[in-house]
């Protein structure tokens, strides 16, 4: 598969304004663990191999182990994740599947037993972020190198 365009020199407008708010996103409540956690379950999810890859190395880096990052794709059928990346996991899919799920009322409530309601917004707008990542990368047929 080749790229389609370069969006970074194509929209440098765009770019900057995706770079502010991935920079705001590292800045919020949310550990950076579980920041990785949910960008790699949702780019698992719309296919984005660009993101998966690169935030599985991110995690990676920081000392995510190789079992727990293969088991993002199944983690219901997991024990390897706590009560609180699980809520965030199914709050990533939820967030993601929008149009599927409309977030349902069961995820939310557990999603805020694990979470303030500040946590949640930060949350919530990572999902966001990590998303619109997915759809520049997938659109424009970015792939992972190496």
């Amino acid at each position: 598969m080749s790229p389609r365009l370069d969006y970074y020199n194509a929209s440098p407008k765009a770019m900057k304004a995706m770079i502010a708010m991935e920079a705001m996103t590292s800045n919020l409540s949310i550990d950076t663990a579980l920041l990785h956690l949910i960008k790699i379950r949702a780019s698992q999810v719309n296919g984005c191999a660009f993101c998966t890859d690169m935030h599985s190395v991110d995690a990676r880096r920081l000392g995510e182990t190789d079992r727990r990052l293969y088991a993002i794709a199944v983690w219901r059928d997991s024990g390897f994740f706590t009560p609180r990346e699980r809520a965030a996991l199914a709050w990533t899919e939820a967030v993601t599947l929008l149009a599927d799920s409309l977030v349902p009322d069961d995820v939310y409530a557990q999603a805020r037993e694990q979470f303030s309601e500040e946590e949640l917004v930060d949350l919530t707008v990572a999902v966001s972020t990590i998303n619109s990542w997915n759809r520049l990368a997938v659109s424009f047929r970015q792939t992972p190198s190496g």
